[in-house]
């Protein structure tokens, strides 16, 4: 991963793609990357990173202090997916199936909500601006990541809709789910993640808000890509 600062990425044409857990934000964000042949930046995946290692260390998610020193040991030992190398690693170990469990999405949820853990991930972020372009999903992508973007979309659909959407991901992984509970998380993590005082999941002032409920995948990229010729 070239380093460059953030000042002279401000050259590079960055989307963002924000929005809640299961709004099909990643599916999106990687398929609009491939469509123009630019990089893409999963920024869920550092939290997730950074909440699955906690969790095997055994760490207080609510310690920010050891939170926030462990994303610094962290910043040189990770690898998000790529065209050639498809998995997530962490030392080395892809990890990109433990990082999919509802216990690690929950546990990411709750160190995102912590100001300097944030802090420390927004240099990981904003590393990945580099030409041609980037396209860039999370929460807070389009609001504090990447104010400059050319483009920003916020995704959202029905609670319902998108725990729906998520179950059927878990049961084709062959990971048992319940829809109920699943409705009750998605519900519980939209909570702590718009009232959280660290980048609250609100969408940014000038972004192009879709809801999505009652679209399928390409359905959904068709009315991003209306408008992205505009932009880059």
């Amino acid at each position: 991963m070239n380093k460059s600062n953030h000042n002279a990425g401000q050259a590079v044409p960055v989307i963002t793609i924000d929005g809640p857990s299961g709004s099909g934000k990643g599916t999106i964000s990687q398929a609009l990357a491939a469509h123009l042949g630019w990089h893409h930046l999963d920024s869920g995946a550092l939290y997730r990173l950074l909440a699955y290692a906690a969790l095997q260390e055994s760490l207080d998610l609510g310690d920010e202090a050891a939170l926030t020193a462990l994303a610094g040991r962290l910043s040189e030992d990770y690898r998000l997916p790529t065209p050639a190398h498809p998995g997530i690693c962490l030392h080395g170990v892809d990890v990109s199936d433990a990082l999919r469990t509802e216990r690690c999405a929950d546990a990411a949820s709750k160190t995102a909500a912590l100001p300097s853990v944030r802090e420390a991930l927004l240099a990981w972020q904003r590393h990945y601006r580099q030409l041609p372009g980037l396209v860039a999903d999370g929460r807070d992508m389009g609001a504090v990541v990447f104010p400059d973007a050319n483009l920003k979309i916020f995704l959202t659909a029905r609670p319902a809709v998108r725990a729906e959407r998520r179950h059927k991901q878990l049961i084709n992984m062959g990971i048992e789910a319940n829809l109920d509970e699943l409705i009750a998380e998605v519900e519980a993590r939209d909570a702590r993640d718009s009232a959280r005082k660290a980048s609250p999941l609100k969408p940014a002032t000038d972004a192009l808000i879709i809801d999505n409920s009652d679209m399928d995948a390409a359905g959904t990229l068709r009315q991003v890509l209306k408008a992205v010729p505009a932009t880059v």
